[in-house]
Parts: structure tokens; sequence; C-alpha cells
């Protein structure tokens, strides 16, 4: 079965309804350079607490040391870290040994080749890996929720050449996610704005969404 993610949650309620139509997991987007969905660590914290298991919960953290990633979690008790840019300073067994039984997912934003060689090279320390379309070389960094989609072909080889599960975000939506699955055979898919209709989760395209990841 593909798990669905559902990022970019805004309130307990969007979260009760992802819930509600399958969703495995909901993201909760601290604060970021750019991109939708952002809410304060107080609102991570109390929707994270709400959420029922065993569905989990992703705290999407543009932190790239990994004291101050330990620091954020510990505000927001979420079960899962996402840490969407490159972790630059510290280690990821910095933050295993600070917060035993956390799941650590790293981002990888898939543009060339180097996205292959960074994603083996951090596949070693981490729970999972997601593949994005961000860009986070720009002069504001792009560190998710996007909108676009990126080489498909590209991701499967990833997923090939790791170990830990890979979740494909980036561009997905209702129309193409069945497609993106075929082609790149992802341990689960995470969506945002292809849910989300002037800003706000839309339950018909919820639906619709996790209808065609069970077609497949």
């Amino acid at each position: 079965m593909i798990r669905v993610k559902i990022c970019c949650i805004l309130t307990v309620d969007e979260m009760r309804a992802a819930v509600r139509f399958g969703a495995s997991a909901v993201g909760l987007v601290g604060q970021m350079p750019s991109g939708p969905g952002i809410i304060s660590d107080k609102t991570i914290a109390d929707i994270a607490s709400k959420t029922p298991p065993p569905v989990a919960t992703f705290l999407l953290t543009s932190e790239t040391d990994s004291k101050k990633i330990i620091e954020h979690q510990e505000r927001v008790r979420t079960g899962t870290i996402q840490i969407v840019d490159r972790l630059k300073t510290g280690s990821y067994q910095d933050i295993r040994t600070a917060l035993p039984g956390i799941k650590i997912v790293q981002v990888i934003h898939v543009t060339d080749e180097s996205s292959a060689e960074e994603a083996v090279r951090c596949s070693a320390g981490v729970d999972a890996l997601l593949l994005d379309s961000g860009n986070p070389d720009r002069a504001v960094k792009e560190l998710g929720g996007t909108g676009r989609t990126h080489n498909w072909r590209l991701s499967r080889s990833i997923c090939e050449s790791v170990s830990v599960p890979v979740f494909l975000a980036g561009g997905l939506n209702p129309e193409n996610v069945s497609r993106a699955i075929e082609t790149v055979e992802p341990f689960g898919v995470d969506v945002c704005s292809g849910v989300r209709s002037d800003g706000r989760l839309d339950l018909q395209k919820v639906d619709a969404f996790i209808r065609a990841v069970n077609s497949v």
C-alpha cells in the first residue's frame, strides 16, 4: 500500500479531514524562507498532540544545525522530523541521540544527477528520504510547496539506489499521481498544493487524490 502524506496542514480540522479520508501522515510546516502552509510552533504542537495514532506527524524544519533541529522538535513534539534543507552543522546521529524514537526524513530536491549522489550519501543516516522539486541554492530558498514536478525517472533511480523508504513529492495532484507512482514506485507520496483551493484543504481533491493512489 502506498502511504499518503498530506502536507501544509493548517488547523486541527484540516488534520482530522485528512485522516478521515485515509492519510497515513500529516505535514506541519515551520518557519520557512518561502512557500505555503507555514504555521506557528504553537499551532504545530496543538495539531500534533491531537493527531490520532498511527497517523504520523511530520515537522518540516528549515533549520540546518542539528542542535537547532532538536530544539525545534522539542517545542512541537512531532513523531517525525522532515529536514527540508541540507544539514550543515552537526549530524543525524546528534539528533538520534537527543531524540530517541523520533524518525528523521531528509528532503532531497531533485535537480540533476548530483541529487542522486546526495540521496545515497544521506540515506545512511536517516529513516527515509523525500524527493521534492525545490531549489535550496536560490537567493530565496525554495524548500517545498512549489507545485512543480521534477524528473521522475531520476527519482526512480534514487529509489533503486537506496535501502530506506522514499516519499515522492513535487507537483502531485489527483490527475498525475497514478502515473507518478507507476513511474517511480515510491514508498509513499506527499501532496500540498495539489489538494488545495484558495489556500485551503479541498476535500473533493483530497478524496480524488487518495482514490487515485489506491487505484494503482
